[in-house]
């Protein structure tokens, strides 16, 4: 019970500076993406090729003082940055990025990982509730219909996969994906069941994946154009920057999750070099994809950004979970 207790804490220790170092040169690769999609530099004093940048930008955010507006309810205040952060924090104990680093392997560790994630819109509306800021409360209540209406898709998408694979541990999901690229099930065929709708359940996940992240185009609970900052307007110096790693650590999460469902985790499709660098070379593709979508695609108003989940992606989900259930009580 003390070993298990210690693995965990170690693990969370290693979470948190893997979350931290990412956060800070992913915003790097994105800036520098962005500059590149607009043609313009990017980050460039500080350092070679501007890699210094994160970490002042980091010192920056811990020596500012923590300022907390008045009228505002303090402790929910203080206690929503948390909850933006840690719960994600705690995800990344149940993920294998192999087949042997892996913190803590759950049986349920799929299901464990939604319940963690679903506490991020709990702590959107409570930062924008307890600002007392209009704009806040109007982009926290965007941010929770977003997530609400994206999560039912994703999930059901996740039921599917759970449905073919007959496990919730992420472990035996990469398991039964391995022996080749074929297996993966981004695939129509996977574990002798062909489902034509399986290419479209992956492009559903992705999709869902950037909206529960508040991504653009789907970052309307932001929305810089119309809320001045979001739900984070009034936080300054950690408060902010505690939403600011939850966000690069949720499309971590993302990315990872992903990659176990649809793209077998860190199964090789050659067969060679495989293991957690296969694993974080398909992550941090993902990521890419995510960086460029952001700075090519306009964003979206929050209708046609609730009309796409409530009347196109979640019919379509819900019609491959019955077709699913049908192949596997027939076939």
């Amino acid at each position: 019970m003390t070993l298990t207790f210690l693995n965990v804490f170690i693990a969370v220790l290693i979470a948190i500076a893997f979350v931290a170092a990412n956060a800070a040169y992913l915003v790097w690769c994105e800036r520098k993406g962005a500059g590149f999609i607009q043609r313009r530099p990017g980050p460039v004093e500080n350092g070679p090729w501007g890699l210094l940048q994160p970490p002042v930008d980091g010192i920056k955010l811990m020596t500012k003082q923590l300022l907390i507006p008045g009228g505002v309810d303090k402790i929910v205040f203080m206690v929503a940055p948390v909850l933006a952060m840690f719960p994600t924090i705690i995800s990344f104990v149940t993920i294998p990025f192999s087949e042997k680093i892996v913190a803590h392997n759950m049986n349920i560790g799929l299901l464990m990982i939604f319940v963690f994630g679903s506490m991020s819109a709990m702590a959107l509306l409570m930062a924008g509730w307890s600002s007392r800021n209009k704009y806040s409360m109007i982009s926290s209540i965007r941010a929770v219909s977003q997530a609400v209406a994206y999560e039912i898709p994703m999930l059901v998408t996740v039921i599917t996969i759970v449905m073919i694979t007959g496990s919730m541990d992420l472990m035996e999901i990469v398991h039964r994906q391995s022996g080749g690229f074929w297996h993966w099930n981004v695939w129509p065929l996977q574990n002798g069941l062909f489902n034509i709708l399986m290419p479209i359940s992956f492009l559903i996940f992705f999709v869902c994946s950037l909206a529960e992240t508040n991504r653009a185009p789907f970052d309307l609970g932001e929305a810089e154009s119309e809320l001045v900052a979001g739900f984070h307007t009034e936080y300054s110096s950690m408060g902010f920057g505690l939403f600011f790693m939850g966000e690069y650590a949720n499309i971590v999460i993302g990315a990872c999750l992903t990659t176990i469902l649809f793209l077998g985790g860190w199964d090789c499709p050659f067969g060679l070099f495989p293991g957690v660098w296969w694993f974080l070379l398909k992550v941090y593709c993902l990521i890419f994809t995510f960086i460029w979508i952001r700075w090519t695609f306009p964003r979206t108003t929050i209708y046609s950004l609730l009309n796409l989940s409530w009347k196109v992606l979640i019919p379509i989900s819900l019609f491959n979970l019955l077709l699913t259930a049908g192949l596997l009580k027939v076939f």
